[in-house]
């Protein structure tokens, strides 16, 4: 079977993307895991919801339902400098949620002409004279289909680029691990946490419900693991109290230090969010990033798919802008004496009464 468009990925960029596009385009949809079923793993993430991605979202006539927000809402980040012992809070207004149910909710507005194939694993990729000849296999037959355009919304460590690009510049590569555990405490902030013996990005706590999450983007190499268990055990030394572990879980993440990392594609290939090294390299945040070049893509495909590089190249401009600025935000935050002397100073701060 030949289509017009197939979007690898089922996260919020391939969601947004199959949901936008004109319905007059064969479109197939393909993600590794059945999103629809309970049972998914949920992709490693904090599952917070930044003003960023909620202004997207409710600029394209979407509203997030209750349904798919935890407990507690947050609106205090804990900033623990451990390099150089200092604690502050800052106001921050991020959505806690559920993030399968999320997953679930983006794809539950996919509209019926887009053809899924969940729980299929994109295996590889190759140019040809028309388009692009793919390869994906499920329940472990092998199959292989043509198609005008291919999309890699497949996040980080992405095979669609892997296999197109494979000479491009790469933005740097980190390891995201994050283990759940049961918890009696609801801890009303979100912790970030920085230690440049644990890792030179940073990491986080997060409570949902009765659950609390410890997480870390590390650099990616046989250390990653010693690391976050340095981190554990940093964090318990300091009072925090956790009990059994529920699951462990984790993802490959980018942090484009350098624009020249972002790539959009060619004639026959885009790339959108995390794929196209679309992610904050200050928070890696990326929600916001993957559903805005999602629907900036969809704009131009909607003008024809012909061409169609030349208007989205110029609207990810935009958004390379934004990631520019907080590459030079960076050393404020993660350079020990310049994030020492901001916190020091307590600008922008929120004072507490806990």
């Amino acid at each position: 079977m030949s289509y017009d468009i197939v979007i690898i990925g089922a996260g919020p960029a391939g969601c947004t993307l199959a949901r936008i596009l004109d319905k007059s385009y064969k479109v197939l949809l393909l993600d590794k895991r059945d999103v629809t079923a309970n049972n998914c793993n949920s992709k490693c993430c904090g599952g917070l919801l930044a003003p960023d991605a909620q202004k997207i979202i409710g600029s394209m006539g979407m509203s997030v339902p209750a349904a798919l927000l935890v407990d507690p809402q947050l609106f205090l980040v804990r900033t623990m400098d451990f390099d150089n012992k200092i604690e502050r809070y800052y106001q921050r207004f991020y959505f806690n949620m559920d993030r399968l149910a999320f997953e679930q909710w983006l794809l539950s507005n996919i509209p019926n002409n887009v053809d899924l194939a969940l729980n299929c694993t994109f295996k590889s990729c190759k140019s040809t004279p028309t388009g692009i000849q793919f390869t994906f296999t499920y329940n472990g037959k092998t199959y292989e289909e043509n198609t005008r355009l291919i999309v890699g919304a497949d996040g980080g460590n992405s095979m669609v680029r892997k296999n197109l690009f494979p000479d491009k510049k790469m933005p740097d590569n980190y390891v995201a691990i994050q283990e759940w555990f049961e918890t009696e405490t609801q801890l009303p902030w979100y912790g970030a946490i920085f230690d440049s013996t644990i890792t030179d990005f940073y990491s986080w706590t997060i409570t949902k419900g009765n659950v609390l999450i410890i997480g870390s983007a590390l650099e990616k190499n046989n250390l990653a693991l010693d690391r976050f268990k340095m981190l554990k055990m940093k964090l318990r030394d300091r009072g925090l109290t956790y009990g059994k572990k529920i699951m462990r879980e984790g993802a490959f993440i980018y942090r484009p230090r350098h624009t020249s990392s972002i790539i959009t594609g060619n004639k026959h290939c885009a790339l959108v969010g995390e794929a196209a090294g679309l992610i904050s390299p200050s928070s890696a945040e990326g929600i916001s990033f993957a559903m805005r070049s999602a629907y900036y893509l969809g704009n131009a495909l909607n003008e024809g798919i012909n061409g169609f590089q030349k208007d989205y190249s110029k609207s990810i401009t935009k958004l390379k802008r934004g990631i520019y600025a907080k590459n030079l935000k960076c050393p404020a935050m993660y350079n020990r004496f310049l994030r020492g002397l901001v916190m020091k100073s307590g600008i922008q701060s929120t004072q507490t009464y806990f």
